[in-house]
C-alpha cells in the first residue's frame, strides 16, 4: 500500500503530514514534492507532523536533516510535532532532537 504525505500552509509555514511509515519506500517522494513546493511558495518553517507516524529508519533521519540544512540555509527553522515514544528515541539517537524544537501539537509547531 502506497502511503502519502498531505500538506498545509498556514503563511509562511509548511505543515507535512507524514504517513503512518517514513522509510526509504516513501522518502525519495517526500523531498521531491517538498522541493517543489518550497520552490514555488516563500515558506520560513517547516512544521513536520508525526501525529500518524509509528516507524522511522535511517532515510526519514536524512530527509528530515536536509531539510533542515537547507531551511537553515536560508534563514528558515524545521520543527516537529506529535512525536510518539518509540519515534522519539529514533530522533535522539539520530541527533535530531538537538536541532530541531519538538512540540506536542501543530499550533505550538507553526507559532513557535
Amino acid at each position: 500500500m502506497q502511503q502519502t504525505f498531505s500538506y498545509e500552509a498556514r503563511g509562511q509555514a509548511l505543515i507535512i503530514h507524514l504517513p503512518k511509515e517514513l522509510d526509504h519506500h516513501n522518502c525519495r517522494n517526500l523531498k521531491y514534492e517538498t522541493d517543489l513546493l518550497l520552490a514555488e511558495n516563500y515558506i520560513n518553517r517547516i512544521v513536520f507532523d508525526f501525529s500518524r507516524t509509528e516507524f522511522m529508519d535511517s532515510s526519514g533521519i536524512g530527509v528530515l536533516l536536509n531539510r533542515y540544512k537547507q531551511m537553515t540555509a536560508n534563514g528558515g527553522e524545521v520543527a516537529l510535532c506529535g512525536v510518539n515514544t518509540r519515534v522519539r528515541r529514533i530522533l535522539t539517537i539520530g541527533g535530531i532532537s538537538r536541532l530541531m524544537e519538538q512540540y506536542e501539537n501543530r499550533e505550538a509547531a507553526v507559532t513557535g
